[in-house]
């Protein structure tokens, strides 16, 4: 069977609240390409960072947007969400995300990725990765 033609897929992390997390992706050079309020606050944002793209929506914007019963499919909200990066410069994100909590120390891996993980300030493990040149 062939592949559906998927253009594109953007993880969207559903966090309390969105303001928290805007600093932490700042430090990388993120852009905010679109913010949705929800009430007095943000409700949902597109961040930007080079041709990568990743989404932030709050439960309460989620609950307003999903059918009636489908949070209580899906289950507690908010839960966290795993992102892997890969990276031009691992030593140029941890410089500038010196201060923020390290889940995982810097390591090189058997499969050729030098990492190191943080957590966003809503707690979501963002596993940041350099994969070093092949050996020849």
């Amino acid at each position: 069977m062939d592949a559906i033609a998927c253009r594109r897929v953007t993880p969207v992390v559903i966090v309390d609240a969105i303001e928290p997390v805007l600093p932490f992706w700042r430090k990388l050079g993120a852009e905010v390409g679109i913010e949705v309020p929800h009430g007095d606050t943000l409700g949902f944002v597109v961040l930007r960072l080079g041709a990568a793209e990743l989404m932030y929506q709050t439960v309460a914007s989620v609950a307003g947007d999903f059918a009636a019963g489908a949070i209580a499919r899906i289950g507690p909200l908010p839960r966290p969400t795993s992102l892997f990066v890969e990276v031009d410069s691992l030593a140029d994100v941890e410089a500038r995300l010196d201060g923020e909590p390290v889940y995982q120390p810097r390591r090189t891996t058997f499969y050729g990725s030098r990492e190191t993980g943080y957590l966003d300030p809503a707690g979501n493990p963002v596993l940041f990765a350099q994969f070093l040149p092949a050996p020849g």
